[in-house]
């Protein structure tokens, strides 16, 4: 289906079709990296499907008219870089806007981070900041950077860019995180003070504890991947090495150190990380200012990251950003 849809794009380019070209790109990248995530290992195949979803996303960016897209790398640590995209703010008439750094999660990657609502978000007046961290997307695939518990150090580092450019108010920058990303960014804001405000859409608290958990249970709880996933990630040759490499993992004495604006989005009926989690995580956390929503099934939303109804989740969020950071 990907090629079908990329090969439609192709021929829209050929026809100076634009638009079409960019929706057709778009909607193939995400086909590519929904069938490559259960290619495991990852062989030629794999791989060579990965590369064809980023260069449909980066033809996508070039050619539509909405939001401008800027493929971007980080600069990290030991001459290594981070690749990301920066989405501009739209409806603003300000040179310097706010920003929000966008971390992803277990599984998820920076291209499907952007279809999570980016583009609802830049038009509030804030550009966003889209990352692959460690152990994700292309870091992974390509530069053999694995998970690390000290997230901080890339959160330290997309500031540290942001600080160069002059076209975003690090100043003004938030850090939001989704799924594993509700470890991500309350670990980043805890230790890195610059972020004026942090979100975590869907809790976490001792993902050590998770994975033992899961692990125990042969992986017959709700997964997103094969459970061998967390072994590649952490380059791990064992569960019992992923759960040693786990230990740096809980929060429990990092987020009472964190001062800023934070926001936690869970729901009722999230079967990866359930509400005790959620509530643990939020009694933690050392903000004065602090909000805790939870979506009940009555009203959706219930699921894990709202994928039940995601425009419940994002709005939810998007406009709390925009409240704190006041663009």
């Amino acid at each position: 289906m990907a090629d079908r849809v990329r090969a439609l794009a192709l021929a829209e380019e050929r026809k100076g079709h634009n638009l079409s070209a960019a929706s057709h790109h778009k909607r193939a990248c995400a086909y590519y990296q929904m069938g490559e995530r259960f290619r495991t290992p990852k062989d030629k195949l794999a791989l060579a499907a990965y590369r064809k979803s980023l260069d449909c996303f980066r033809r996508y960016a070039r050619l539509t008219d909405r939001p401008r897209i800027e493929t971007v790398e980080i600069p990290y640590e030991k001459g290594k870089t981070l690749p990301g995209y920066l989405v501009h703010a739209e409806n603003t008439k300000k040179a310097k806007p706010p920003v929000v750094v966008f971390f992803d999660g277990l599984d998820i990657t920076k291209e499907l981070q952007y279809l999570r609502g980016v583009g609802d978000l830049v038009r509030r007046g804030m550009s966003c900041l889209v990352v692959d961290g460690p152990g994700n997307g292309e870091t992974i695939r390509f530069r053999n950077l694995y998970l690390r518990h000290d997230c901080e150090v890339a959160g330290s580092a997309a500031l540290d860019y942001l600080e160069k450019r002059k076209d975003v108010n690090a100043k003004k920058a938030a850090v939001m995180g989704i799924s594993l990303g509700g470890y991500f960014a309350p670990r980043m804001a805890s230790f890195e003070r610059r972020y004026k405000a942090c979100v975590s859409w869907g809790p976490n608290w001792d993902y050590q504890e998770t994975w033992r958990r899961r692990i125990a249970a042969a992986f017959k709880t709700e997964l997103s991947v094969p459970g061998h996933h967390i072994k590649w990630i952490l380059n791990a040759k064992s569960f019992e090495e992923v759960l040693d490499k786990l230990s740096g993992f809980p929060l429990d004495g990092v987020v009472q150190k964190m001062r800023c604006p934070y926001l936690l989005v869970h729901g009722i009926d999230d079967k990866q990380e359930g509400t005790p989690v959620a509530r643990k995580l939020f009694r933690g956390v050392g903000s004065k200012d602090k909000t805790l929503k939870i979506f009940t099934v009555a009203e959706g939303g219930a699921q894990h990251c709202q994928r039940d109804n995601m425009s419940l989740g994002t709005t939810y969020i998007f406009d709390w950003l925009q409240e704190k950071l006041n663009p």
